[in-house]
């Protein structure tokens, strides 16, 4: 069972972690103008935090993970809030085939720092997209490492310049970037607060 399995029954208890959801969704709304014309992946949903925030303003959302116990939590969601145009997908979209479907806008929220291959993980990005589709992702400015603590592997988070340059090295324009919501995080060297941004590109038509 990953840490992510173990998590995922109390994952929503979290208020920070639902209102940093509503706050990403929020600022895709904004920066995404024709959202309701546009399929919607979600890749590393979770338990739908973000997707949820969306789905009402999307024509059709996938939300896709790896981890079967966020799935399963995501799943009881659905079933409960009867929304309809939702699939949920147990996949991993930065390795192996990648599925037929194409979307219009392809998400993330704080993902991206998990994913040891960032250029690589942004060109199959890229290869989901349809012509002029976009791509928004959310995740940690850089920081020194006691977001996660020791011993874990994870990227600390990126700087937008070079983050940037991946991006328009993968095939995307129209890179901008906001900074909808910091976490407040008590830490071995006392409390601190971890930027998030927002980075939106579009994929050429």
């Amino acid at each position: 069972m990953s840490e992510f399995d173990r998590k995922a029954a109390t994952w929503d208890q979290d208020a920070a972690k639902v209102a940093r959801a509503e706050r990403v969704a929020e600022a895709i709304r904004e920066m995404v103008e024709d959202l309701g014309n546009r399929s919607v992946l979600e890749v590393g949903c979770g338990t739908g935090l973000l997707g949820f925030a969306l789905r009402p303003h999307a024509a059709r959302i996938t939300l896709a993970d790896t981890s079967p116990g966020m799935l399963e939590v995501l799943r009881g969601k659905i079933a409960d809030s009867g929304f309809r145009g939702v699939e949920v997908l147990q996949h991993d979209f930065t390795q192996g085939p990648l599925p037929e479907a194409r979307y219009g806008l392809v998400c993330s929220l704080m993902v991206l720092h998990h994913i040891p291959d960032t250029a690589g993980a942004l060109r199959r990005f890229h290869d989901i997209l349809e012509p002029g589709g976009r791509l928004c992702m959310a995740d940690l400015d850089p920081e020194d490492g006691s977001f996660h603590g020791p011993g874990v592997d994870v990227h600390h988070g990126f700087e937008r310049d070079a983050l940037r340059s991946l991006l328009q090295q993968a095939g995307f324009q129209d890179i901008r970037y906001r900074t909808p919501f910091v976490i407040a995080r008590e830490t071995d060297q006392g409390p601190r607060q971890y930027p998030v941004f927002l980075a939106a590109a579009r994929r050429p038509e």
